[in-house]
């Protein structure tokens, strides 16, 4: 009994649209009375809802446009009416139907009522139960994410050589100006202040040693040269060396991956990695990284305070910018008090 009950709710909760099929062949008592064929109808109706809901569903529209159809042939019924039709067959609904004085306005009404039901549900019932439309809608899905993403991409990158010519201007080009203007005076000075001269020459030095840091932290901003010469695997490594509290990582990456996803995917691990130093003041912080089944997929757990939320901080916001151009997510679970599991998964081949 109880597997009945448990098969009954199962299909009663997958009906949908194909609920409505067997209120719709009750129509058949209106036009034709309440005859046994009529119940028969009705009954396989409610049964063909049961057992089959997508073909069921398919039927639907199809069902209210015939009736709609019959509606429209009964204005003329004096001609369309099989012979021995009338009133006099008892039966319930028989004679609102077919008997004389009805107004044609009626099945008019009635007709385009259900016509346009049936015009409105065919393109909402018939087909979208199968492979082919599943597969189209998860396509188009896919495109309007893809869309929104290449969008996100765009500007991701816009901000990003905005930031890298901001750095150059206010960073290493003014200190390489300096630098010119210093080894000019330093020019002027080596005849008449040897002294002075050779004290400028060490600041010049200096200035050109911080030069080429600056220009050595952008260029790992842009590409750090351990993602580029070594791959994925040791640039997660080297960033669980770099972390300033103990970090833990099992790398499991035998291949390279493109470089694009390489990149996206070390700077999210970096993002998330600062963020549990800075913000969730973590103790410590394991990184898992493997890639399977065409899907590279990185897990990042640390005990911190927790409380991480995408909407509410510009970081992963970022993160899930840049992830999605490639078709990316990024998954978060960060109850208050801890602790904090960021998944990220790309697809991708090795």
């Amino acid at each position: 009994m109880g597997c009945m009950e448990s098969f009954l709710g199962r299909r009663l909760s997958a009906l949908g649209w194909a609920g409505l099929f067997p209120v719709v062949m009750c129509v058949s008592f209106v036009c034709w009375g309440m005859r046994p064929w009529t119940w028969t109808v009705v009954v396989a109706a409610a049964l063909l809802a049961l057992v089959a809901p997508a073909v069921t569903a398919d039927l639907l529209p199809v069902a209210l446009i015939g009736f709609a159809c019959y509606a429209f042939a009964l204005m003329r019924r004096e001609v369309t009416l099989p012979p021995g039709s009338g009133t006099t067959n008892g039966y319930p609904f028989h004679s609102f139907v077919f008997g004389p004085g009805r107004p044609h306005a009626v099945d008019l009404t009635a007709g385009l009522v259900m016509l346009a039901l049936g015009a409105w549900l065919a393109p909402r019932t018939i087909g979208t139960h199968s492979g082919l439309a599943r597969r189209n809608s998860e396509l188009l899905n896919r495109v309007r994410r893809l869309t929104v993403t290449r969008v996100d991409a765009l500007d991701t990158a816009t901000a990003e050589l905005r930031r890298i010519e901001r750095d150059l201007h206010d960073g290493a080009q003014a200190r390489l100006v300096a630098l010119g203007i210093s080894l000019r005076a330093t020019e002027r000075l080596i005849k008449t202040n040897p002294d002075a001269a050779i004290a400028l020459v060490a600041e010049t030095r200096e200035n050109s040693a911080r030069a080429l840091a600056e220009l050595r932290a952008l260029v790992r901003g842009i590409n750090p040269p351990v993602l580029a010469e070594r791959g994925l695997g040791d640039a997660i490594r080297a960033l669980a060396l770099d972390c300033p509290v103990p970090t833990l990582a099992e790398v499991n990456l035998p291949r390279r991956l493109p470089p694009p996803v390489e990149a996206a995917a070390y700077f999210a691990v970096a993002e998330v990695l600062a963020n549990a130093v800075k913000h969730a003041g973590a103790r410590s912080v394991h990184i898992r990284a493997t890639h399977a089944a065409r899907v590279l997929r990185i897990e990042i757990t640390d005990d911190g305070a927790g409380g991480a939320d995408p909407s509410r901080g510009t970081g992963l916001r970022g993160i899930e910018r840049r992830l999605g151009t490639f078709d990316g997510l990024l998954a978060v679970s960060s109850p208050s008090g801890g602790p904090t599991i960021i998944v990220i998964e790309v697809p991708c081949a090795s």
